[in-house]
């Protein structure tokens, strides 16, 4: 079976081409064939003819029938030439064929083959002693989507749960443990306690109070074994919560190095930046400053080590590239965190290029902050909505949907399943279907709406497919996987449109925004239904090759459909 080869690349390699016979200066990087808008009346279009005008000096349509003249296409579409000079494309019946044969017998539905390097993400990394919450969540499912993206297309990813297990905030909680500590309310919810510790800390602390735990953190970086306990023990409870909220959203990863396991790193790290001169002296601190050629300064400098000696979140960040440089030898490292840390990564990746790190490409996939409507969240103030309740609240609201719409042969236990799976569906999709980089209004009714762009209707599209292939099964019929019969515009548009999947894959992957994939599925179910009303499977008097043809239609939009949602971590029942 021929491979899959995108028709928009198969085309922009023939007009490159045929450029190139017209012009051995043209531009042939600008050249390129894209999908055609809606009402274009073609399927692909080329802008080439209006970008060439400078060099060929020539009327744009007059280049664009030079083009076609010189097009070698094999009968892969028909070329027209509109308006100033853009070229369409209508792809051949025969070429439809041959595309749907290859993506159909794809692993990957045309996505392409990556190289296999490592890349490692960085992602979720909540700080022990606190309960996750809703600000836990676009780190957590971006990161997710984009760790099954590059699995899926082929590079081994390392997903690397960096959570905050060291720091002054341990002092306050030994302290108030040893203080404050409720040992009934820990036995019920060891977190929920530790976290109450640390939000009466902060209310009530005075300068004593920081001192005492200042003094119990000392301890702590001396390794008094009492406090080290103590302070493992709190991690042991909170990985515990952790992994609890991961498993319900379906969240997996191969490795969770807090900020203590560099620890042994920190010191003699701080020594080679200033022995080497990245990293200076600075009013008794170690800064490395970003100067240009006229020595003025070009970014914030950074600290990597406090006047009194301490190491910094900084110095750690600097030590983890290293070890994963050392260990695992990436070729991308992507760190998913919120826009409040663009300067901080900035910092960071000039600070690693000093050091001569430059074979790892370093990406800061940045998201907008989500909020209240009365203002942001904070575990001190504790208007935190915890992540656990969200995912509650979700399947109950699912659980209330269903009760009115499936049929009495779900069994509980199927009915519990299909609120899980819609209801944590609907909080992903509700997140990943923006922009990354928008800011978020958290509201409980628009993340767990039901209507319109929403997981729900994607799922309830998948079974839609499954529906149609279990009342084919009844009649005897299945999809044969090679008839491709195409006699209507909106089985061209949903064929059309499913080619682009392996684009849609490779594009939400390199930009990190997994909102791209989810426009594309939102479209794909769009036009599915479209097809559905307008393109009947099994009614009678549906010629045989055409109800043959429209079931494997079905089938391709079907795998297409579940292995799209299952990139976002997104389950796709098969009865709704």
């Amino acid at each position: 079976m021929p491979s899959f080869q995108p028709l928009e690349k198969q085309l922009t390699d023939r007009v490159r081409a045929a450029v190139a016979t017209l012009s051995p200066d043209a531009p042939l990087d600008r050249v390129n064939v894209e999908r055609s808008k809606a009402g274009r009346g073609s399927d692909f279009q080329c802008a080439a003819a209006m970008q060439l005008t400078k060099v060929l000096k020539r009327n744009p349509r007059q280049i664009a029938q030079e083009i076609v003249d010189a097009l070698e296409l094999d009968g892969l579409a028909v070329p027209d030439i509109a308006g100033p000079g853009f070229i369409g494309f209508t792809a051949s019946a025969e070429t439809l064929r041959a595309q749907y044969a290859a993506q159909l017998s794809d692993d990957r539905l045309g996505a392409p083959q990556s190289d296999g390097s490592t890349v490692v993400i960085d992602f979720s990394s909540p700080n022990v002693a606190k309960r996750m919450h809703i600000g836990h969540i676009r780190s957590t499912i971006i990161g997710d989507a984009l760790r099954r993206f590059g699995l899926f297309l082929g590079h081994a990813v390392i997903g690397d749960n960096h959570i905050g297990d060291w720091g002054t905030q341990f002092g306050q909680l030994i302290y108030g443990w040893n203080t404050w500590r409720d040992e009934a309310a820990f036995e019920a919810d060891p977190v929920g306690e530790l976290e109450r510790i640390y939000v009466k800390f902060h209310a009530e602390a005075d300068e004593a109070l920081h001192d005492a735990s200042r003094a119990e953190l000392a301890k702590l970086q001396a390794g008094d074994p009492e406090n080290l306990a103590l302070w493992q023990m709190m991690i042991d409870s909170s990985r515990h919560a952790f992994d609890q909220v991961y498993d319900r959203l379906d969240v997996r990863f191969d490795h969770t190095f807090g900020e203590s396991h560099y620890n042994a790193m920190l010191q003699p790290l701080i020594t080679e930046l200033l022995d080497s001169g990245i990293a200076v002296e600075d009013e008794g601190a170690a800064v490395v400053f970003f100067k240009d050629d006229e020595g003025e300064d070009t970014m914030t400098p950074f600290l990597v080590r406090k006047k009194d000696g301490a190491a910094l979140y900084a110095t750690t960040d600097v030590a983890t590239i290293l070890y994963r440089q050392a260990h695992w030898t990436p070729s991308r490292l992507i760190y998913v965190t919120d826009m409040r840390q663009q300067l901080h990564f900035q910092q960071l990746f000039a600070t690693v290029q000093l050091m001569g790190i430059d074979d790892i490409a370093l990406d800061h996939v940045w998201f907008g902050m989500m909020s209240l409507p009365e203002g942001s969240f904070s575990t001190r103030k504790g208007n935190v909505i915890r992540l656990d309740e969200l995912l509650d609240e979700a399947e109950a609201r699912a659980r209330a949907v269903l009760v009115d719409r499936v049929r009495d042969d779900f069994s509980e236990a199927e009915m519990d399943e299909l609120a899980s799976i819609i209801g944590i569906g609907a909080v992903k999709y509700a997140d990943l279907s923006n922009n990354p980089q928008s800011n978020v209004v958290f509201s409980f009714d628009k993340m767990l709406s039901f209507e319109g762009n929403t997981a729900p209707y994607l799922q309830y599209t998948s079974a839609r497919t499954h529906s149609l292939v279990r009342r084919a099964a009844e009649k005897g019929l299945e999809a044969d996987g090679t008839t491709i019969r195409i006699d209507d515009e909106a089985e061209r548009a949903l064929l059309l449109h499913l080619f682009d999947f392996g684009r849609s894959v490779q594009v939400a992957w390199e930009q990190g925004k997994p909102n791209l994939m989810a426009t594309f599925l939102y479209e794909l179910a769009t036009k599915y239904h479209r097809w559905w009303a307008a393109c009947p499977v099994l009614k009678d008097g549906v010629e045989p090759e055409l109800t043959a043809s429209r079931l494997n239609l079905n089938a391709l939009a079907q795998r297409v459909l579940v292995q799209g949602l299952g990139l976002l971590g997104i389950r796709s029942p098969e009865r709704m």
